[in-house]
C-alpha cells in the first residue's frame, strides 16, 4: 500500500488541543489494528508534528485523515503528501 504524511501545525491553545490528544492516539491504534502502520508524533523543537500511515489511495488517505480528531475539532491546519518511498 502506498505510504502517507500528513504534516501539521497547531492552531489552538494548547488546552483545547490536549483535549483531543487521547482521542487521537486512540485513532492511531485503530488505524494500525486495521492494517495502516499508523504513526504520529510532534517535533521537539518546533510546534507542530506528522502522522504517517498507509492507504490504498489518496482518497482513502483524505477520508483517513478528516476522521482524525485532531481534524474533526479543528486544532491543526495540515497538508497531505504521497510519500514515494526510495530506500528502506
Amino acid at each position: 500500500m502506498p505510504t502517507f504524511v500528513k504534516i501539521e501545525e497547531g492552531k489552538v491553545d494548547k488546552l483545547i488541543f490536549d483535549k483531543y490528544v487521547a482521542a487521537h492516539r486512540a485513532y492511531i491504534q485503530e488505524l494500525t489494528a486495521k492494517g495502516h502502520k499508523a504513526k504520529s508524533g510532534y517535533w521537539s523543537e518546533f510546534g507542530g508534528g506528522m502522522m504517517i500511515f498507509e492507504a490504498a489511495s489518496m482518497d482513502e488517505a483524505k477520508a483517513i485523515v478528516a476522521r482524525d480528531p485532531l481534524v474533526k475539532n479543528d486544532c491543526v491546519n495540515y497538508k497531505l503528501y504521497e510519500w514515494k518511498i526510495v530506500a528502506e
